[in-house]
């Protein structure tokens, strides 16, 4: 993540006023679940402390500008910004976008130039006409957290190392942007989540984290998860596709994915937003593919 500051728009003159900004809600089939994104189409004529004003106008954890269009090789441009900051990568925003560039040109593959390197998103209709869109990572990589790392955070959460499920162990994962993944070792640990945003987030940026992923293995191919966000200016993601990646990486490093490399995270469901990821694995390649539906949000 690079830090800048926000610039906030004056009521006379909303950020937004001439611009075209859509909201979708990501990793869901119900508007009212999922992760929302904002999604700006022509951002061309942007610059980076406008496009944040949008993002923290829209209030979303991401907002997603197109910068550049190429229709006719279905490549495009991508920068993300959340209220706070510039980010390198966001998953969820990435299939908002894909979702309805689909809808606009057809579905198909598409490529996207991001801070963070080269994204495909293969983008279908299922059997409901809806689209799906699968996004295919930057390389991933999974390194153990220092211990000076994992107390700082556990400190910022009200936690305990007791609380942790020692069979998976913390780990700082990268899928575009690096995460720190920490295992609750019970579902009513990771539901109870209250924890000190402003430590939490100057241990996040003292270490340079997108988010903290926090985890409960239900099964060997199922996850809860819960993503904090403060540096991003959001206390939770209801879904995190960078951290979804980054996570495949972490199951792939330690010898953890199920024979099919298939693995779901169900997220949101304690914040009242339920999402739904899919996450595919190889045990030889370090790209993760992250797959979901987006749709419109209503109201």
């Amino acid at each position: 993540m690079t830090s800048s500051a926000a610039t906030t728009p004056t009521a006379a003159t909303p950020a937004t006023a001439d611009t075209d900004v859509l909201r979708y809600t990501a990793f869901t089939s119900d508007p009212s679940g999922g992760n929302p994104a904002g999604v700006v189409l022509d951002a061309a004529g942007l610059d980076e402390q406008q496009m944040l004003a949008i993002a923290a106008e829209v209030g979303y954890s991401e907002t997603a500008f197109v910068t550049a269009w190429d229709t006719r090789q279905r490549r495009f441009t991508l920068r993300y910004f959340s209220p706070l900051a510039e980010v390198a990568f966001c998953g969820h925003a990435t299939v908002a976008v894909s979702v309805e560039l689909a809808e606009r040109i057809g579905t198909g593959e598409l490529v996207f130039d991001t801070p963070a390197g080269e994204i495909r998103v293969g983008t279908v209709a299922d059997g409901n006409g809806a689209v799906r869109a699968t996004l295919t990572s930057v390389p991933t990589r999974s390194r153990p957290a220092l211990d000076a790392e994992v107390d700082a955070t556990l400190a910022a959460l009200g936690w305990a190392r007791a609380d942790l499920d020692a069979a998976l162990p913390p780990h700082v994962a990268f899928g575009g942007n690096e995460h720190l993944v920490l295992a609750a070792g019970s579902r009513a640990r990771l539901a109870e989540l209250g924890y000190d945003f402003e430590a939490l987030a100057d241990v996040m940026r003292q270490y340079g984290w997108t988010t903290v992923h926090l985890v409960w293995r239900e099964s060997d191919d199922r996850f809860h998860a819960r993503d904090p966000f403060p540096v991003g200016g959001v206390v939770e993601d209801p879904a995190t596709g960078a951290a979804a990646a980054a996570f495949g990486g972490y199951l792939r490093t330690l010898g953890l994915l199920p024979a099919s490399g298939v693995v779901a995270i169900r997220q949101g469901e304690d914040m009242g937003r339920p999402s739904d990821l899919t996450v595919q694995a190889g045990p030889e390649d370090a790209r993760v593919r992250v797959s979901g539906h987006a749709v419109p949000v209503t109201g």
